[in-house]
């Protein structure tokens, strides 16, 4: 039998699988502490606001007084180098905007505050030139373009918030926040959609939301038109602003007779047209329904008397709707070459319905516009245009005196000339007409 040999050396018998190499290992420091990433450093660091509110006060400490703007955002952009911003974006706009840290429900966490913020009122700044509000929103402004990403929590999240918190301000302060958010929104461009929050019950009442609304309108218009105050309003997501005034007076009649005391008729006379624009889309809807369902038209003349007399209109207006309904509810599949016919037929059934609504020259002269309006922006129908008006004329909607007048100085310069000529034989023919009845 045959034995394996061994090897002998200085520790003793080696077996053959201790031969083979064993395993790199590893090198390690020892004593050497391993970093933590900067983004989980930053993940698992403790949430202090007091700390980030103590840091940032040791800056503001140091601004001059009264404050320049130049001084004030130099320091707030040395704070942002070594501060977290972002992470601390809600008690930076709070030290900076009413001057300390706050509590849920809007109160002062403690008695410390900032030298200078948007909400403070101080008699010697102001004498020396020092603005709380402009000069702060400018800062703002400036900072903003330094540190962009706190836009973001700005219009989202701090403002929403804050003017949840209105009740706790005086009215002084609720006017200095109305101001800097008007000025925010035409200065920095910043979403409109913290309005939203004057639609709280708390915030409504006792004409809190109210007074701060009236305040943002007068300081928008100060630097924007009644147009553009309009497009921020529809942005903001206020489908009525008199959703702000308390229940028991919430009306009409109360919304204008504060704007015309406050001084902004032009508010006024924008919700007026606003309102109209609604009525208006739902009565041409409501006609629509209606010619759709094979209503009569003494059926939808009653229904539409009954509108008038619970949201009245000027007569003028509601024929143009007449007709706008009156189109919508035309064939239009019919063959081209069929077109005209349809709609002479259409217009011809349903005159009587434009006859009842249609008594004086503004009225008549309105719907001779209309009609032109409407063939113009549909240029399968320009055609038909003198016919219609013809058959608008034979249905006594329309007069003499209103053909002619709109053919001398009434029509709209959309398509004029094409018009004018496209019915110079009837206007020629009533004009004779007149001519005969008085000789």
């Amino acid at each position: 039998m045959s034995h394996t040999p061994t090897t002998s050396g200085p520790t003793g018998n080696v077996s053959a699988q201790n031969t083979q190499p064993a395993q790199s290992q590893k090198p390690s420091l020892t004593g050497v502490r391993i970093k933590q990433r900067k983004g989980q450093a930053k993940a698992t660091a403790k949430f202090e606001p007091e700390a980030f509110r103590d840091a940032l006060l040791l800056h503001l400490a140091l601004i001059p007084t009264p404050p320049t703007t130049d001084a004030l955002v130099s320091k707030l952009v040395q704070a942002g180098s070594t501060l977290e911003f972002l992470k601390y974006s809600e008690q930076l706009f709070e030290i900076l905007f009413v001057g300390g840290l706050l509590q849920p429900g809007g109160s002062y966490l403690d008695d410390k505050r900032s030298p200078v913020y948007i909400l403070k009122d101080d008699p010697e700044e102001r004498a020396a030139g020092w603005d709380s509000v402009k000069d702060m929103v400018e800062v703002f402004k400036r900072v903003i373009q330094r540190y962009k990403y706190l836009q973001k929590p700005l219009e989202e999240n701090f403002l929403p918030d804050l003017l949840g918190y209105l009740p706790k301000w005086d009215p002084e302060a609720r006017e200095k926040l109305a101001s800097a958010i008007a000025l925010f929104i035409v200065e920095l461009q910043l979403s409109p959609k913290c309005l939203q929050s004057l639609t709280k019950d708390h915030v409504v009442k006792d004409n809190v939301a109210l007074g701060f609304l009236t305040v943002f309108f007068r300081q928008y218009l100060a630097k924007q038109s009644i147009e553009q105050l309009g497009s921020v309003v529809r942005r903001s997501g206020l489908k009525d602003i008199a959703s702000v005034i308390p229940l028991q007076t919430r009306n009409r009649q109360y919304l204008e007779e504060h704007f015309k005391k406050e001084g902004l008729p032009q508010i006024n006379d924008w919700y007026a047209k606003l309102a109209l624009g609604e009525v208006k889309e739902q009565t041409i809807a409501n006609i629509a329904q209606l010619i759709n369902d094979e209503e009569s038209n003494e059926s939808i003349a009653e229904t539409l008397k009954a509108q008038q007399a619970e949201k009245p209109v000027a007569q003028a207006d509601l024929v143009e709707w007449i007709w706008q309904g009156l189109m919508k509810t035309v064939d239009w599949t019919a063959r081209t070459d069929q077109l005209d016919g349809a709609v002479i037929q259409h217009v011809t059934a349903r005159a009587p319905l434009i006859e009842t609504f249609c008594q004086g020259a503004k009225a008549e002269v309105g719907l001779i516009n209309a009609v032109q309006l409407y063939c113009y922006a549909d240029t399968r129908i320009m055609k038909s245009f003198a016919s219609i008006i013809k058959v608008l004329y034979n249905t006594d909607c329309i007069s003499d005196q209103a053909i002619i007048y709109w053919h001398q100085k009434g029509a709209k310069p959309q398509g004029k000339q094409h018009f004018l000529k496209a019915t110079e034989a009837l206007v020629k023919f009533l004009e004779e007409q007149d001519s005969d009845e008085d000789e």
